[in-house]
């Protein structure tokens, strides 16, 4: 039995956001349910004026359009939302089908068009992909790794959580670049060692115990506890 892939990601380990404009309530809301069956955050709004404001406090990844509603347009929504320098992907849902209609959405920054009626599975698909590929762009230009306020930067060997910077020795730095480049899974400590001493799996796993312990001194005390452990399993970072 094939098992169901890990749900993408923000770098920081945290959910896609999506922010689904329609004001067909009954379809915002499916698409909402399905998104989140994803795994993903999903709001939604039921007009552009609406939109604006979740925009600003949600600060969503994907923007999911509907082209035709009262007031402020979805193709309005969009040119605002670029004037402000929100590069967001952008799918375009709607009734509108013609030639010059998909290039009108193409044109006024959108990154996909699916027309209604639409095949769900097809809408969430080709959504993975806008998030696939937004996720790796942010992945490739920051050498920046980030678990909630902590940031390490790979290029610098600079460590910060809310702006106070932390020294690491250079194991410490290893470790934790380690458990930051896999936000939320569960790491053992034989996979520790392999990774950041080289040790294999017979290498004496109270070294991993003595340096978390160190990180946890240097990051957790500076706000919520980040590292966390499950025990008889091994040790995780995330923002909870």
């Amino acid at each position: 039995m094939t098992s169901r892939p890990a749900p993408l990601a923000r770098p920081d380990g945290s959910p896609i956001r999506v922010l689904v404009v329609d004001d067909e309530a009954n379809l915002s809301d499916l698409l909402r349910m399905a998104l989140k069956n994803e795994g993903w955050d999903a709001r939604t709004a039921a007009n552009g004026q609406e939109a604006l404001g979740v925009i600003r406090e949600f600060a969503p990844d994907l923007l999911v359009l509907d082209i035709m509603m009262p007031g402020l347009d979805g193709m309005e929504l969009l040119t605002r939302v670029r004037a402000a320098g929100n590069d967001a992907p952008v799918l375009f849902l709607t009734a509108k089908d013609a030639v010059e209609d998909r290039i009108a959405g193409i044109s006024a920054g959108a990154d996909d068009y699916v027309t209604k009626p639409f095949n769900l599975e097809e809408v969430i698909v080709r959504l993975r992909g806008m998030a696939r590929r937004h996720v790796a762009a942010v992945v490739d230009a920051d050498p920046r790794l980030r678990v909630g306020d902590l940031s390490l930067d790979e290029d610098s060997y600079e460590v910060e959580r809310g702006g106070i910077p932390i020294k690491l020795t250079a194991k410490e730095f290893e470790l934790l670049r380690y458990l930051m480049q896999n936000p939320r899974r569960v790491l053992s400590k034989a996979q520790i060692l392999d990774q950041v001493w080289s040790y294999d799996f017979g290498g004496n796993g109270s070294v991993v115990e003595i340096y978390i312990s160190y990180l946890r001194k240097k990051i957790d005390t500076l706000g919520e506890p980040l590292i966390h452990t499950v025990r008889g399993v091994g040790y995780t970072i995330k923002a909870l």
